[in-house]
């Protein structure tokens, strides 16, 4: 019988509090207990290296392969060895240009990423910021060099690439694909881009006419005063643009369509971050860095390219050099034309040239005012009555709010007119420099 109840006693663990054989297990599990505490610091830490490194590999993998255009990163190494091997400075331009475009298009790529985690008022300050940073670093690479030209008509080149050229090509698919509809895109919100590239024609043709008028108050000087002045006045004008945009009237930039239920599904369904905040930082970070290192090549190159192609610099800065900047805005605003979006195909064409005009040259103006560098807003007769027709051109095919493929092939065949007159243009205040 006192095996029995021995049995029993080892069997019921609930009904005795307190037995030997409970001393014994919390003996076991101390002893237990012991390696296992040493052991788990070293797993934890081996699983997070482990997560880290295929974090690292995913991400390198999604901004670097994936994406079709980033075949042509290997023409920016390429670009710098032939320029310390060879010398041609063609070639050494040509591979540059290759090579930037894509890092252009992955620099608006980590843009759109990071401004999945910062709400939308920072994302347009972001967007602002590095929309158009190839642009800028390019800009402000050759104002550093005294190439005050090349920086007036390569901004000046793309704004007019994305009005006619981008624009133009966008119209042109989406109506050729869509040709049994007519398609539709907020009147409105055209109309203030509209708005905002006149007065930015404003800013430009006023130190101009005062220039080739000859009325003056000061010789030189009252023109730089004059732009320097009216810069700061657009870059107040463009931040109040942004918060009218994303805080005050953000219902009139709605995307107009008949089915928008839809639409907010699949944008719900299609827009997730595919890497995290500080892996887009990180990319954000090493892409500027690597755009400033070609930029400096590639700016040096202009005037070599220039002789040994027998072509005017005004058409590599106003024709050539925007195809690098707005390689992401071409294929983005044509994809989303395809798709019969054409709210946001307006938002990355015109919406691009409203910041270049608003933003990036004033930008230029006071920064080359704190280097010391002449830069004004007198981008010349010839090149500001190009921009003024353009804007009115533009202007024009948007009011009514309706796209077709003929207004598409318009924009295309006034790009044309543009880059054979600027191939056949002399710059007269470049030679004079």
């Amino acid at each position: 019988m006192g095996s029995i109840e021995e049995n029993i006693d080892l069997e019921s663990d609930e009904e005795i509090p307190f037995r030997s054989s409970q001393a014994t297990d919390k003996l076991q599990n101390f002893h237990f207990e012991t390696p296992q505490t040493i052991l788990e610091p070293s797993i934890s830490s081996s699983w997070a290296s482990f997560r880290l490194r295929n974090s690292l590999i995913r991400s390198i993998y999604i901004v670097l392969i994936k994406a079709k255009i980033n075949v042509l990163l290997p023409f920016g190494p390429l670009a710098i060895l032939l320029h310390y091997l060879t010398g041609k400075h063609g070639w050494v331009f040509f591979f540059t240009l290759l090579g930037i475009t894509p890092l252009a298009e992955r620099l608006g790529y980590a843009t759109e990423q990071l401004a999945f985690f910062t709400g939308p008022t920072v994302g347009g300050l972001l967007n602002a910021t590095f929309g158009n940073a190839t642009e800028m670093i390019i800009s402000i690479y050759a104002l550093n060099h005294g190439m005050i030209r090349v920086v007036q008509q390569s901004l000046l080149g793309s704004i007019l690439s994305n009005m006619l050229l981008v624009l133009g090509c966008a119209f042109f698919t989406g109506g050729i694909i869509h040709y049994k509809k007519v398609q539709l895109f907020n009147k409105a919100a055209a109309l203030v881009n509209s708005s905002l590239l006149l007065m930015a024609v404003m800013g430009l043709l006023f130190p101009a006419v005062l220039h080739f008028t000859h009325t003056e108050v000061v010789f030189g000087k009252s023109e730089l005063s004059l732009s320097r002045f009216s810069s700061c006045i657009m870059l107040v004008a463009y931040a109040s643009y942004l918060f009218f945009q994303l805080k005050s009237q953000p219902n009139l930039y709605n995307v107009i369509d008949d089915d928008r239920e839809c639409i907010v599904e699949e944008s719900k369904d299609e827009e997730a971050p595919e890497i995290t905040m500080w892996e887009a930082i990180g990319w954000l970070f090493i892409l500027t860095l690597w755009v400033s290192i070609l930029s400096g090549y590639l700016v040096d190159a202009i005037q070599g390219a220039s002789d040994s192609w027998n072509m005017p610099v005004s058409f590599i800065s106003v024709i050539l050099l925007p195809i690098v900047g707005n390689a992401a805005e071409h294929a983005s605003a044509i994809m989303f034309a395809m798709k019969d979006k054409l709210d946001i195909t307006l938002g990355v064409a015109i919406g691009s040239s409203t910041q270049i005009s608003m933003f990036v040259i004033p930008f230029c103006v006071v920064i080359g005012w704190f280097m010391g560098q002449p830069m004004d807003l007198n981008f010349q007769l010839f090149e500001t009555a190009t921009l003024f027709i353009t804007v009115l051109v533009v202007a024009f095919m948007l009011q009514d709010g309706t796209s077709n493929y003929f207004k598409g092939l318009m924009l295309i065949l006034s790009y044309l007119i543009v880059a054979a007159s600027f191939f056949v243009h002399v710059d007269k205040a470049n030679d004079d420099d």
